[in-house]
């Protein structure tokens, strides 16, 4: 049969995919448009199974809040050019109102979800990608309950997102300025006694490897110094061999330099002092807590040098955080 134009836009607005993706389609359907609405399905898993190693950096954050309940979810792209398509973005949105709407429990469970042309969330994103021929993905999902919920997006570029549940309703301001704070400052816990064990281990076991190279290095730098040598001049072997052909070194400075490099440093390190070590190390975890955490943080909304916790106590004492949720395509 033959296949007008209005058939093609019929199947345009069924399915949002291009004129002649639509036309091929009903050619190949023999103007059925069910088996149509299958063809065009159909190539898009087939683009997304080709496209599957690319990255997608580029994307939509969007969060809903209703009630008591709060959702903050990002559909990904290639480009920035699909990102800012109206389609791209009338998806992400769409999405965003069936994660409201449904509140799943994870990421799986929205892409069970179904959308109000029938098609699951996983399905219209995959459908999404054949019509643009560029990879999308549904990058993340996340879901807050508590008796306050506040959200922010990042207004120009849409990459990034947060919502912050709490314990009760505080000051607009306040609420407003603590989700900026966390998706400015991206806080690895809401306090430090809820910071991960497996995020402190790995802080602890920096920081003491850390704190052994420079004890290792001080004393190198000293040995150094005491020889007449600069240590800025030996830092490195490329260095002592460029300096060393520059002048700026003599061959005799260049293999006392690497002698005192090796047995001092070797000296040093087997007789690192182990308390001393371990303090050093907790130090610069506690550094990394009040850095890290969002009630340890400096507040960043105001010029005052408070701390989350004190500006929040300031406005209610009885507030608090009980969740958070971030998320940046720019991680």
């Amino acid at each position: 049969m033959a296949i007008t134009a209005a058939d093609v836009m019929k199947l345009r607005k069924m399915t949002s995919a291009g004129m002649m993706d639509c036309k091929k389609a009903l050619e190949e359907a023999e103007g059925d448009f069910n088996k149509a609405m299958n063809i065009i399905r159909e190539k898009g898993k087939l683009v997304a199974a080709k496209r599957s190693d690319r990255e997608t950096s580029e994307g939509a954050v969007k969060a809903r809040i209703e009630g008591n309940k709060g959702i903050l979810v990002c559909l990904g792209c290639e480009t920035d050019f699909v990102s800012r398509n109206s389609d791209f973005q009338n998806l992400a949105e769409a999405i965003a109102d069936i994660a409201i709407a449904n509140c799943p429990a994870d990421l799986e469970g929205l892409k069970a979800c179904k959308m109000a042309d029938g098609y699951t969330v996983a399905e219209a994103v995959e459908a999404q990608t054949g019509k643009t021929g560029e990879k999308h993905v549904l990058a993340y999902y996340a879901y807050v309950e508590a008796p306050y919920v506040k959200e922010y997006i990042h207004k120009i570029t849409g990459k990034l997102g947060a919502i912050v549940g709490f314990n009760k309703e505080v000051p607009e301001d306040i609420a407003k300025g603590i989700v900026m704070q966390v998706a400015s400052m991206n806080p690895v816990s809401i306090s430090a006694e809820e910071c991960p064990q497996s995020v402190l281990d790995n802080e602890y076991n920096v920081a003491v490897q850390k704190t052994k190279e420079e004890q290792v290095q001080k004393a190198v730098d000293a040995a150094l110094k005491k020889a007449g040598i600069n240590p800025a001049h030996v830092d490195s072997e490329d260095h002592i061999e460029s300096n060393t052909a520059k002048g700026w070194l003599t061959p005799e400075q260049a293999a006392q330099a690497r002698e005192i490099i090796k047995t001092v440093g070797a000296e040093k390190a087997a007789n690192l002092n182990p308390a001393m070590i371990e303090n050093i190390a907790k130090g610069r975890v506690q550094k990394f807590l009040k850095e890290n955490t969002l009630m340890e943080q400096e507040y960043q909304m105001a010029d005052d040098k408070k701390i989350v916790k004190d500006v929040l106590a300031a406005a209610d004492k009885e507030a608090k955080v009980v969740s958070m949720k971030r998320f940046s395509l720019n991680d």
